[in-house]
């Protein structure tokens, strides 16, 4: 990737290499890099409008928009759209529980969460808990893993989807083809990645205050290649405020999908929970 990149604080980047050399150019500033994205998250308020960055009335757009996503996933992977099917999903970075309560749960026999912020985490086992869920007892948050993406390694063929959605930005870019590399190995026969992320209009957007970066689609791209990931399906976020990055949804898979049933989409479950106050 050759384009070029900014920095919060104005500093400019001929390419994402200068700027990992200059933030992650050996172990010890790796390790500062983390240190200061997870210190960060610790100093937010456990709640949807903190994890949202001020922004929970974003919310409700953002779950309806990932569910027609993955209503579509879930309908062409599935002959029953996974009616019938005991499935599994794991939510990285899954902060309070947000998207696992107000969306994956629902379609979900069991959800993992993958959170290094622990005050987040431990939100999230309160918000999850079943006399706080609006479905049925075959849908449950099962583990409860208080880990960063680049320290963790799921088990083999667990999960029919993988979600990451607002934390990947925080990878290097060798740490983020290490994760999706063994991530791969997690995923049973058939499932798929669903990536929702900030987009930059072009290079990359360094954030001094969280040690995150906002890449562009291209950028995206480039590294997908180097996972040796398929773009199943991408679909652009509608409604959110115009100050915000864009934001775009990826359907990722190791090998091209075959459509079991193209002519078909899930109904949405009844068992609609209501958004975590």
């Amino acid at each position: 990737m050759n384009a070029g990149g900014l920095a919060s604080n104005g500093r400019q980047f001929k390419n994402p290499d200068e700027m990992w050399r200059e933030e992650v150019g050996d172990q010890s500033k790796k390790s500062e890099w983390y240190n200061k994205g997870v210190s960060y998250w610790q100093g937010v308020e456990a709640t949807v409008d903190g994890v949202l960055g001020g922004y929970g009335h974003v919310n409700d757009a953002d779950i309806k928009a990932s569910e027609a996503f993955l209503n579509t996933l879930l309908a062409e992977r599935f002959t029953d759209a996974g009616r019938g099917h005991h499935l599994v999903a794991l939510d990285c970075g899954s902060g309070i529980g947000r998207v696992t309560k107000n969306l994956l749960i629902r379609y979900f026999n069991e959800v993992d969460l993958l959170e290094p912020v622990s005050h987040f985490l431990e939100a999230a086992r309160g918000n999850l808990a079943p006399e706080n869920l609006l479905v049925s007892d075959s849908y449950k948050a099962a583990n409860f893993y208080c880990l960063p993406l680049q320290d963790f390694t799921p088990d083999a063929q667990r999960y029919d989807c993988i979600w990451i959605q607002w934390c990947i930005g925080h990878l290097a870019d060798d740490d983020f083809v290490s994760f999706f590399k063994r991530a791969k190995g997690g995923l049973k026969p058939g499932g798929f990645f669903v990536l929702k992320e900030n987009i930059a209009r072009a290079g990359f957007v360094l954030d001094e205050e969280d040690k995150s970066v906002t890449r562009s689609d291209s950028y995206f791209k480039e590294l997908f290649n180097q996972c040796g990931l398929h773009i199943w399906k991408m679909k652009d976020q509608k409604g959110f405020p115009d100050e915000l990055f864009a934001v775009k949804m990826y359907a990722l898979t190791t090998e091209i999908p075959k459509i079991v049933n193209p002519s078909k989409t899930r109904r949405q479950s009844k068992n609609r929970p209501g958004v975590i106050k």
